[in-house]
């Protein structure tokens, strides 16, 4: 590269033009709405808009000081998206895949967990000042994430309860404390570095002792061998049964355990998790066998469907490591195309998101 501090800025911004404003039926999954001034990020795959792309979305634009359009996708959550009444309230209407891969509306605890770090950014980058106060904002989507239950005077007829348990300061994997989902969350959704940031930002001691219980189930969840994590986990690590495999939406882990390490620093397990994840893709690797859509937490394929987003998210991985080949799994990143097709959603945001972690843009502010 002759610049390439500016090649790399050139990629990101490619990258991002693509995803963000390129052609809408094979290209973008930004869309934006000027009857009503907001924008959504579409999942092309099930053509439904969840929480979980519009929070990545705000944390991107944030980052890339798109305030437009970060403006645009925090009004459609705040809008459309939250529930204005009934047990709910306060939280916010996705869409979740059930057992059966089935999308099925839910409450997810990680668009809410996006929703909260890019506000408190979005406060600290642009100031409160102007037409979207994010500092108020911030403070009452983890107001209702931490005190749902005290807000409401209990636990609501439908189960309806905080989004951390009280005990443990882990996530539920739905906010809903009947025995379906009680004592279980998904290491997808625990994001100690999010709580040590939250808990400077507040001074509420409640989420220090968050980050500190998600990297200690971090430890309980990883294969000691593999590193992989299971789709869902009770609260001391052992797999949920039925969601016993390492897949798509829990591969994103990864970039939850690089957080950490690259803004606190924390992550000593975290880095040796990475470490081991990494090596058992390369022992895969030099036996030839591609990257699935899913693992048993023991390595052995248990699909054999292609599934791209690995490429970014062991790019991302791949940072924080000494693995020998290292450099192999951020190269992959650079040279990956961009997808254009009804996978675009998934795979072309994690890209974007693994791309500012290696250029460095993915920022504290």
């Amino acid at each position: 590269m002759e610049n390439p501090s500016a090649e790399v800025d050139g990629k990101v911004q490619a990258v991002f033009d693509q995803l963000f404003g390129g052609k809408p039926d094979t290209q973008a999954i930004y869309f934006e709405d000027p009857d009503s001034d907001t924008a959504t990020i579409s999942d092309i795959y099930h053509g439904d808009v969840r929480t979980e792309g519009v929070g990545l979305g705000m944390m991107i634009t944030v980052q890339l000081d798109e305030r437009d359009k970060f403006d645009k996708l925090w009004r459609y959550a705040k809008t459309v998206q939250r529930y204005a009444s009934g047990t709910n309230a306060g939280y916010f209407q996705s869409h979740c895949d059930n057992a059966a891969g089935v999308p099925q509306p839910c409450v997810d605890p990680y668009g809410a967990e996006q929703f909260a770090m890019s506000l408190i950014f979005a406060h600290d980058r642009w100031g409160s000042d102007g037409a979207i106060d994010y500092e108020a904002d911030a403070l009452d989507v983890l107001d209702v994430m931490r005190r749902k239950e005290e807000l409401d005077g209990g636990v609501s007829a439908d189960g309806v309860t905080n989004i951390f348990d009280a005990e443990t300061h882990l996530p539920f994997d739905v906010p809903d404390v009947r025995a379906a989902f009680a004592g279980q969350t998904r290491p997808s959704i625990v994001m100690p570095a999010y709580y040590a940031l939250w808990a400077q930002a507040t001074g509420d001691p409640f989420w220090s002792d968050a980050a500190e219980a998600g990297r200690d189930f971090f430890n309980r969840a990883a294969d000691p061998k593999t590193g992989f994590m299971p789709l869902r986990a009770y609260f001391d690590g052992n797999a949920v049964p039925g969601a016993d495999t390492f897949t798509p939406e829990g591969y994103r882990v990864l970039l939850n355990l690089v957080l950490d390490q690259i803004w606190l620093r924390k992550s000593v397990t975290g880095v040796q998790i990475c470490e081991r994840v990494l090596q058992t893709f390369s022992d895969l690797r030099n036996k030839g066998k591609p990257y699935v859509g899913g693992y048993q937490l023991d390595g052995t394929l248990d699909s054999m469907t292609p599934e791209e987003s690995l490429v970014p998210l062991n790019g991302a991985t791949a940072l924080i490591v000494k693995n020998g080949d290292r450099k192999d799994y951020i190269d992959a990143v650079w040279a990956m195309e961009t997808p254009t097709k009804e996978n675009r959603y998934y795979t072309g945001i994690v890209e974007l998101f693994a791309l500012l972690v290696l250029s460095g843009k993915m920022q504290v502010y």
